[in-house]
């Protein structure tokens, strides 16, 4: 057996299925397309659940892939173990409908023991027990003796997930030795131990389960299989781990590297080493995806795992900024089954170098609250910090609970392990009920589910804005229906039509259908499964029935400054890219005909002077009137022609190129202009941020810019009418008023100063002294807060030591102050504690600090009762 590498076993796998007669996919985004019931793609099935429940009808009924995952259900044994690892690609050939256990079984064998060379005395079968079918393909076919075939139960060998389709399942182990074993005399196939590893799992989906534990026959027999190909490649290598095959080790070996430590030498070290090696393989891989790092969902789980990368690169005392390091080596040794990781490599290491930045901000922050905490502990005399406070630190700062049981240690200190793990249940409990709850698929049952999966949809809409064509279904918003009639609400499918539907960013075409006596008017276009295009609207004459002849008409207006508005995001993303730097990638779109957004990847504002620049880039290609060729072309010569690509979007083996000029080339499936000239003119109305590392350009073209521009000139007018200014004289005219405004304001503060101290009158002869503190408690009427704390200070000068309290009423409105000097202070007085304890007479509440507070209040005629009160709220104070 040769030790083949990682990269060399993924091709045989796929090229030895694709000599079986199946279909080579490539791996699909480890995003999930119309999938809400994961948050991202963790098996090799996952994202071909369309094909097994026949909702969507296959490429080819006999389909292959190796397909990268990602499973973060027990993260926190990632490094602990040389088992765990949240990365892994997974190889699977799939029959929907077409071969059965029988050729899964017999190509299974071929490839380990045929192609790959593992002898075959070392692997061990194993059926579900009650599935007698496969334990005879094994036994009497494929001539492995009875006692090497094992039969398990429900729980090991019969997949199912809820209800749906499900069936038992045929696994085969490897055994890899007695150096691998636990040395037990019983050891055999399912020990714990690491002696005999599962490598290949064959799934026969013969059932459907109804949800209750009742099970009936699939009409459509499919096949899921799977192995991993990083398993499988610990096996042909004969290595300890998937940590120590070739292109992982090459990683790994990078890490100690960084560390100046050698691997295998201290168990804890050993755990650091492992969690970087892995950690960052899967952010690698997520950022090609379009991932961006945030606090919720899939964004989430990236910045957690590069967070904890980070913190154990710190345990190893590895220099800052490592990451970006370690993510070319990832890159270095995937590119060849993942060209998109060497596409989008700048941004790659860009995202994570920035990510990294910001943690290492961020855990210096978390190591100052620690501090902080461990201080309080100190001062209450407690040796147990609070379990919600352990998971602040980590939920907020990125602290696992075991850094901070490491900190703690170190000062004799232990943390309340129950009350942090409390606090995550109940945060992980908050999550599973804000989940939707969705059928097997994840997505919400739709009539649209009812449709025969053969039925499907041609686009014209690139040449034509009129077609005439058949309806193959119609629906109400409840279920299929034979006709719609006047005033009823549904969706028409034709065989052929001219309508886009809602995607890429570019909003639906709405228009018309008609027959010969009725009308349906389209408010919305939709895509659906299999190719089908939903045109959804009301009828609004006669009744349209299926198999009628139709006409269909789309909004000529709207379509072509939609089409503006769409070539212009082209332009403006090309522009950016030339301005800001190629890390700039699209990051969503939208576009209708009053406007276009573009999100995109940057990791500052955009400065005023480099919009400027990108508007005129964009406008002077406009001017350039420049050709937009498409054209359809096999997805490798269309990567030749450096034509950029959408992050997560999965492409076919064609692709539809939009070409501006040589400009701007990128792949598209949208509306386009025929020329550059057509968009008119170009302006950026906005540029904000929108999550960590991506902001938002809004800009108008054409017809709505102009409409913008007008819009502008009648509120300038309107403006300029209010002040008798004109347009042209309206700014002189504003920078005079704002002059004039502030010299009155000075002014008007002159004369308030004058009739507060006029109120004021003898006010003096008002003092009182209590417990050898002089009280001044006082009514001044036709005085404002400002007014009253003005007064305050100076009475309180002319008082030498003492407090004011001063009090104002209006019809519905009282303003309370009081003020205290130090002397008094030092003698118990407390302005606040005064105002708090009087203000209540008042109608109203306040406070402040023992020198100066203030309070408002709805009761004026409460105000004699409280300046008589804070004669016995200061008694109390000074006695």
């Amino acid at each position: 057996m040769q030790p083949y590498g990682v990269n060399q076993l993924r091709k045989m796998f796929l090229e030895f299925f694709e000599s079986k007669g199946h279909l080579a996919l490539k791996s699909f985004s480890l995003v999930p397309h119309n999938d809400k019931s994961l948050l991202l793609i963790n098996s090799g099935m996952a994202p071909l659940k369309p094909y097994f429940t026949g909702q969507e009808i296959p490429p080819k009924k006999r389909v292959t892939t190796c397909q990268k995952c990602i499973r973060t259900g027990d993260i926190e044994n990632v490094g602990k173990t040389a088992r765990h690892g949240t990365f892994f690609e997974m190889l699977g050939n799939f029959s929907f409908g077409d071969y059965f256990k029988r050729e899964a079984i017999h190509w299974s064998w071929e490839f380990l023991t045929d192609v790959v060379g593992l002898d075959p005395q070392r692997l061990y079968p194993s059926v579900y027990l009650e599935d007698d079918e496969a334990f005879e393909i094994w036994n009497k076919e494929m001539g492995i003796p009875a006692e090497r075939i094992f039969k398990f139960g429900k729980e090991d060998n019969f997949w199912e997930h809820g209800s749906g389709p499900c069936g038992p399942c045929s696994e085969i182990y490897y055994d890899r030795g007695e150096k691998y074993g636990c040395g037990s005399p019983d050891c055999t196939v399912g020990c714990e131990c690491d002696r005999y590893m599962e490598i290949w799992n064959n799934v026969f989906t013969q059932f459907d389960n109804d949800g209750n534990g009742h099970y009936s026959e699939l009409e459509q027999k499919n096949i899921d299989t799977g192995m991993g190909l990083e398993r499988l490649a610990s096996v042909v290598q004969d290595v300890d781990s998937i940590f120590d095959v070739d292109t992982i080790k090459a990683l790994r070996d990078h890490v100690c590297a960084l560390a100046e430590e050698e691997y295998g030498k201290e168990n804890k070290k050993d755990i650091s080493i492992r969690v970087i090696t892995d950690h960052i393989r899967s952010v690698t891989f997520m950022i090609s995806d379009g991932i961006m790092p945030s606090n919720e969902g899939r964004g989430y789980v990236l910045r957690r795992l590069l967070r904890r990368a980070c913190r154990h690169g710190r345990l190893l005392d590895i220099k800052n900024g490592f990451l970006p390091e370690l993510a070319q080596t990832v890159i270095e040794g995937s590119k060849d089954g993942y060209p998109e990781l060497e596409e989008k490599k700048e941004f790659i290491l860009k995202v994570i170098a920035k990510e990294e930045e910001q943690f290492n901000k961020t855990i210096d922050q978390g190591l100052g609250i620690l501090s902080d905490m461990i201080t309080q502990m100190e001062k209450e005399k407690t040796e147990i910090l609070k379990g919600d406070e352990a998971f602040k630190l980590y939920d907020t700062y990125g602290f696992p609970l075991d850094l901070t049981k490491e900190i703690l240690e170190e000062k004799n200190l232990k943390v309340d392990e129950e009350g942090f793990h409390t606090a995550m249940e109940v945060q992980r409990k908050t999550a599973r009920e804000a989940r939707e709850v969705t059928n097997y698929m994840g997505a919400d049952v739709t009539v649209y589910e009812s449709i025969d999966p053969s039925i499907t949809s041609t686009f014209v809409g690139y040449d034509h804005l009129s077609w005439e064509s058949e309806v193959t279904v119609l629906t109400t918003e409840e279920e299929v229906t034979e006709a719609l009639s006047d005033g009823e609400r549904g969706t028409v499918f034709v065989q052929e039509t001219p309508f886009y539907a809602a995607s890429g960013g570019q909003e639906a075409d709405t228009g018309t259908i008609c027959t010969e006596t009725g009308e349906f008017r389209v408010e919305d276009t939709i895509k659906l499964l299999g190719g089908k295009i939903g045109h959804v609207g009301i009828v609004t004459k006669g009744m349209i029935k299926t198999s009628d002849k139709v006409t269909l008409k789309v909004d000529a207006r709207k379509r072509a400054l939609s089409a503006r508005n769409h070539s212009a995001t082209h332009l403006l993303q090309k522009a950016l890219r030339t301005v800001l730097g190629t890390h700039v990638e699209q990051a969503g779109s939208s576009v209708n005909e009053d406007r276009l957004r573009f999100d995109f990847t940057h990791f500052s504002a955009v400065k005023p002077e480099e919009l400027k620049k990108v508007e005129q880039i964009v406008n002077e290609q406009i001017e350039n009137a420049l050709p937009v060729i498409v054209k359809n072309m096999p997805i490798e010569e269309a990567r030749k022609t450096g034509a950029q690509a959408l992050f997560g979007e999965k492409y076919g083996d064609i692709v539809r190129v939009v070409d501006m000029g040589g400009f701007s080339i990128e792949f598209c499936g949208g509306t386009h202009v025929k020329n550059t000239s057509e968009i008119m003119s170009f302006k950026i109305i906005s540029e904000t941020g929108v999550a960590a590392g991506v902001r938002r350009i809004e800009a108008l073209t054409s017809n709505g810019l102009m409409e913008y521009y007008d819009r502008l000139e009648k509120k300038l007018k309107e403006a300029a009418l209010l002040i008798k200014a004109t347009p042209e004289n309206l700014a002189e005219k504003i920078t005079h008023m704002i002059s004039e405004n502030k010299a009155l304001h000075a002014e008007v503060e002159g004369l308030k100063s004058k009739i507060a101290q006029s109120a004021a009158g003898d006010i003096l002869d008002k003092v009182t002294e209590i417990g050898g503190v002089k009280l001044l408690a006082a009514k001044i009427d036709g005085v404002d807060m400002n007014g009253l704390r003005e007064l305050g200070d100076q009475l309180k000068e002319k008082l030498g030591e003492g407090v004011v309290v001063l009090a104002s009423g209006a019809e519905n409105k009282v303003s309370l102050m009081a003020t205290a000097t130090e002397g008094a202070m030092k003698q118990g007085a407390h302005a606040g504690n005064l105002v708090k304890a009087i203000a209540g007479l008042v109608g109203g509440g306040g406070g402040g600090r023992p020198n100066m507070a203030q309070a408002g209040g709805k009761n004026p005629a409460g105000i004699e009762e409280a300046l008589s009160k804070a004669t016995e709220v200061l008694k109390s104070q000074v006695s």
